[in-house]
């Protein structure tokens, strides 16, 4: 019977001793039954399964441009190639025309018959809250998801308090990872691709009537580039109120409480770290390998330019990973708990509450202001 491997839930050297040929899977929406899957694989021992594309693509309800799906794509399946499989197909509810690497491309529709990921009926009122994870490495203990599922947690637990004031995205598992090489498995969508994917998911936003959105990210890498698309936007469509922050537990009362309860020193926390360790510990212990673990804390440290949760320092630099992790870490894993975890998840969560609400208090206030012909805006018909 074929087994399949979900790669997100793997960690980087359970990936890298798979045979090269494996079939791998990348599948654009979801709901699809294991019964599908292996009806299309037969006689294969083992299928890889990358985590779904929920949307951009045709059909999905929020497209992109054909173009710009395209690059992003491609340099995922780069990565997968760059690491040596060679097997790499797709699959999707509606016919999908991409000129990409990939062997064959299946139409499948999912079990419950629902083709659509994203539903832009929903009151254009409310704000829309975008989450975006990656798919990388987590050194020996943690999955490749580990992103992914700490920010798709906080976006829910956000969501269950805020669903009067927002509605939320389906999570992206797919960023940005400048140190794609030195790790094995680690995708990476690809700095520019990034920016003009979510550029362009902005787009299909604002045509749609939705004027304040909020992208919460789990993601390191994708920070930099996140930063310069809320610029665009803001630049673009002057009437819309969109904002990001740095990660999650990086206001006043999350920085508090990760100074509360930590057990680690400064350098203590940054990737596969006490504060990630924890959080998947609580939220998918069974994912955890806690007898793999292995601190990474001897970073390159001077007054300027030292790593933590909090990236410290007036110098803003990319040197290698290899520098300083010798595992794929940046932080002690070992002094994580499901405790921690617990506590710290909560209050991400308020954060983002509190986010919410100030998001929407900033819309009301400008558009106040703007509508009393305020400045320059008393002299410009539009805009």
């Amino acid at each position: 019977m074929t087994h399949i491997i979900n790669y997100d839930e793997a960690t980087w050297p359970e990936l890298s001793v798979l045979p090269k040929e494996i079939p791998i899977i990348l599948p654009f929406g979801r709901n699809y039954s294991t019964k599908q899957l292996l009806d299309l694989y037969p006689t294969e021992e083992n299928l890889l399964l990358l985590p779904t594309f929920p949307f951009g693509w045709q059909g999905s309800g929020l497209e992109v441009s054909k173009l710009t799906l395209t690059h992003h794509i491609e340099n995922i399946i780069f990565g997968l190639q760059e690491d040596g499989f060679k097997n790499i197909a797709s699959f999707s509810p509606v016919k999908l025309d991409l000129p990409v690497d990939i062997q064959q491309h299946k139409y499948l529709i999912p079990s419950d018959q629902s083709k659509r990921s994203v539903d832009l009926t929903e009151n254009n009122n409310k704000v829309v809250v975008i989450p975006i994870g990656h798919t990388e490495q987590h050194s020996y203990h943690l999955p490749m998801s580990t992103d992914t599922v700490i920010i798709e947690a906080i976006a829910k637990g956000l969501g269950e308090v805020t669903s009067d004031l927002c509605f939320t995205l389906p999570v992206m598992p797919y960023g940005v990872s400048t140190h794609r090489s030195s790790f094995f498995g680690t995708l990476n969508a690809g700095g520019r691709a990034f920016e003009d994917f979510w550029m362009e998911v902005i787009d299909r936003l604002v045509d749609s009537g939705y004027e304040k959105m909020y992208f919460i990210n789990g993601h390191g890498g994708n920070s930099s580039f996140l930063n310069n698309v809320i610029k665009y936007a803001g630049d673009k469509y002057k009437r819309i109120f969109c904002a990001t922050a740095f990660l999650y537990l990086s206001g006043p009362a999350g920085v508090a409480a990760l100074e509360k309860y930590r057990e680690s020193k400064t350098g203590g926390m940054g990737h596969a770290c006490e504060l990630e360790t924890s959080l998947i510990l609580c939220l998918r212990p069974e994912l955890v390998h806690m007898d793999r673990v292995k601190d990474d804390v001897d970073f390159i440290v001077t007054p300027s330019y030292y790593m933590d949760w909090i990236e410290g320092g007036a110098l803003i630099a990319n040197p290698p990973w290899d520098d300083d992790s010798v595992h794929g870490a940046y932080g002690a894993g070992s002094l994580g708990t499901s405790e921690k975890g617990q506590i710290w998840l909560q209050i991400a969560i308020q954060e983002k509450v509190s986010h919410i609400k100030e998001i929407i208090e900033q819309f009301e206030k400008r558009k106040a202001r703007r509508d009393s012909g305020f400045g320059r805006w008393g002299q410009m018909t539009e805009g």
